[in-house]
């Protein structure tokens, strides 16, 4: 399972944060770059903004478009201004807010719905132009089993419940998780992003 070192863990959630002061506070954002290797790789991620507990934002990308650091500052400022589930955040909120960070692994497709193992792999279902999906980390909170998770993210897709038993295409996916004040992988969350 693919991991990233300590040193890059904080460098991205420093870099998540200095992101959210500099787009909130002067419509900027950072431009150092990164040195380590494993940053300036393509990988998909998501961000997720949560204050006091709850989730304020998380925005991702599935497929990795842009080097690691930068779909950090890319879904960190999305995260906090374009989730349509949420006002957009303000600086004086900024505070208050906790950041966590899932690196996601390549897609792969599920052939046999026993390949899922809940609170490893993150899911997408589509079928008909919908798309759905969950982190890894969301079922585990909540207490699913596997079908209750493929279930749900065809709720999340906006698909029949039971899509996922009529053709509809699964995905799935391990995150690699970490989080400001326990830069560790495997930490819960309460991701319910939009990507």
């Amino acid at each position: 399972m693919f991991q990233l070192s300590e040193a890059s863990q904080a460098y991205l959630l420093k870099l998540s944060r200095q992101t959210l002061d500099e787009f909130l506070s002067f419509g900027r954002r950072p431009t150092d770059l990164p040195t380590s290797e494993e940053l300036l790789e393509k990988r998909g991620a998501f961000v997720t903004l949560a204050s006091h507990g709850r989730l304020r934002g998380c925005i991702g990308y599935v497929v990795p478009l842009f080097s690691l650091y930068k779909t950090v500052i890319d879904c960190s400022i999305s995260a906090a201004t374009e989730d349509p589930r949420f006002e957009p955040l303000k600086l004086e909120e900024l505070e208050e807010i906790e950041i966590e960070i899932s690196v996601l692994s390549p897609l792969d497709e599920v052939k046999n719905i026993q390949q899922i193992d809940v609170g490893t792999h993150g899911l997408i279902v589509s079928q008909k132009g919908k798309r759905g999906l969950l982190l890894p980390q969301v079922p585990t909170e909540h207490g699913w089993d596997r079908e209750r998770f493929l279930t749900e993210t065809c709720r999340k897709a906006g698909l029949p419940l039971d899509a996922w038993k009529e053709g509809a295409k699964i995905e799935y996916f391990t995150a690699f998780v970490f989080r400001e004040g326990q830069p560790q992988a495997g930490q819960k969350s309460s991701a319910d992003c939009r990507f």
